[in-house]
């Protein structure tokens, strides 16, 4: 497989990665505002979120969720009300200005403000300043009391897990914006997830699909310690809520772009349209793009004592595979039956025309740069043991040991069940994403010099050194490092992440 020549893909911070580290004034801070400050913000703002609940809840009744009705003037004084409160809730929270620039403009301009990048949810600030629509998880409805709220501002809802949910959202996206300015504006955070604002990840396509003009949203927080992001990989929903509500102001900045209309040929292609939006938002914020979107988070984070090291030529290998519709179709059965036959072929090559035959599709554009990720000696000809690690780690990156399982499968030998350790140092490049791996700590610690190893012995090693890989990958990128260390290692005493 094509290594990667750059860890993480598209440069820099993993976007779903948030690392907050406090100094020790930092620490006395919080320490202190936790006993004084703290208790009395976070009473206030819940008051403040329960007294609006009975608003939200009065002015949803009797109303159709599929149809806009005039506003009585008791349902604009409710609204009225709830702007305020929300105002006064998010001035408790330490949020006591917020900076906006440029100027919202009128939903028969741009039915859509694109927002971005979507790091928290304190996000939900522009949202309660404008009460706009937004396009929320199904689940965010049963959420006590913010469902209630969020259900008072005429949500778009979407199932993430069901493909005809999405369907169905991005034709009542089109629907509203079509309406010509009778519904509310829809703020739509096309990320589609939280990052930790280092780059501006891809935009999926749904506030783009109608054609019409948007207007671009973007959203800073400078402030000196970030305790506002939430993304997947952090502090979790509680200590984010604790830590900001210790802070003694908060800042947030709102910025309207001018509206983005698109081209003829944008209308056609609503991909270019959201990419082109994306371009212009991450100049206006000095970010950059990073290639990743909401489908690729499990990949780009590591998961268990084999998870992905580099995830740059792994990303690119399923891009292809998702054009080619192969992993949506693959799943645990579709992979050991791949598996069964790889086996039988005994390492023998595969050139083009008979690649696009064992995985029963006709020779693409798309194959050909799949088959080329696997030519490692550049003479068409691949080891399709290889391509089927690569799905499998792709396909389900949490389950790491199930793809290892499934690699010596098509490795071992009949009679002992082992493995060359040359094949497991290929088998741990794909699956770790990186160019080379070293195993000279795995063979000192097996004793004989049999240059074999069976999977129960390696499993066995792994449960007793979680870190080997991380040893491994050591060596390759601090030689004298790993080889001053790796006795110890072998006596037990594997390296940690912070080593």
């Amino acid at each position: 497989m094509k290594p990667s020549n750059s860890r993480p893909s598209g440069g820099g911070k993993n976007p779903f990665v948030h690392e907050l580290k406090l100094t020790m004034t930092e620490k006395i801070k919080i320490g202190l505002m936790s006993v004084t400050v703290f208790p009395v913000r976070l009473l206030l703002v819940s008051f403040l979120m329960l007294l609006a609940w009975p608003f939200a809840f009065t002015a949803s009744l009797g109303r159709s969720e599929f149809a806009i009705e005039p506003q009585s003037w008791w349902r604009r004084f409710i609204d009225l009300c709830l702007r305020a409160i929300m105002r006064a809730m998010w001035f408790c929270g330490g949020f006591h200005w917020i900076k906006v620039k440029g100027q919202r403009v009128e939903p028969s301009e741009a039915p859509i403000l694109t927002v971005a990048p979507h790091s928290s949810y304190f996000d939900a600030i522009p949202v309660t300043m404008t009460m706009c629509s937004i396009v929320t998880k199904l689940e965010s409805r049963s959420i006590p009391v913010w469902g209630t709220l969020i259900s008072y501002i005429r949500p778009v809802f979407v199932f993430r897990s069901d493909q005809d949910s999405r369907r169905k959202t991005v034709e009542e996206i089109r629907r509203r914006a079509c309406s010509g300015g009778k519904w509310p504006q829809i703020m739509i955070f096309p990320e589609g997830t939280c990052t930790n604002r280092s780059g501006l990840i891809l935009f999926k396509a749904g506030a783009f699909i109608p054609g019409l003009p948007v207007q671009p949203v973007i959203l800073r927080y400078p402030n000196k310690l970030d305790t506002i992001t939430w993304t997947w990989k952090g502090p979790g929903a509680f200590h984010i809520l604790w830590l900001t509500l210790c802070q003694p102001h908060n800042s947030i900045e709102i910025e309207y772009l001018p509206v983005y209309s698109p081209s003829n040929e944008e209308k056609e292609n609503p991909a270019l349209f959201a990419s082109n939006v994306r371009k212009l938002m991450a100049k206006a914020l000095d970010l950059p793009l990073k290639d990743l979107s909401f489908d690729d988070i499990e990949i780009s984070l590591p998961h268990g004592p084999l998870g992905i090291y580099d995830y740059s030529s792994l990303l690119e290998f399923n891009q292809l595979i998702c054009r080619l519709g192969l992993r949506a179709a693959t799943t645990d059965r579709v992979l050991e039956e791949q598996a069964r036959r790889a086996r039988k072929l005994q390492g023998d090559k595969l050139g083009l025309e008979d690649f696009a035959q064992f995985l029963s599709l006709p020779v693409t554009d798309t194959l050909k740069e799949v088959h080329s990720f696997f030519d490692e000696h550049r003479d068409g000809q691949i080891d399709v043991r290889r391509y089927v690690i690569a799905l499998s780690t792709v396909r389900r990156p949490t389950k790491s040991m199930e793809t290892l399982k499934l690699a010596f499968k098509m490795y071992e030998s009949e009679e002992s069940g082992e493995i060359l350790e040359e094949e497991l140092a290929g088998i741990l490049e794909i699956m770790l994403g990186v160019k080379e791996v070293q195993l000279l700590s795995v063979s000192l610690t097996l004793g004989p010099d049999t240059g074999k190893i069976t999977y129960d012995d390696l499993l066995h090693y792994i449960q007793q050194y979680p870190h080997f890989a991380l040893d491994c990958l050591h060596f390759k990128d601090h030689p004298r490092d790993f080889c001053a260390g790796r006795s110890q290692s072998c006596n037990g005493q594997s390296r940690s992440k912070d080593d």
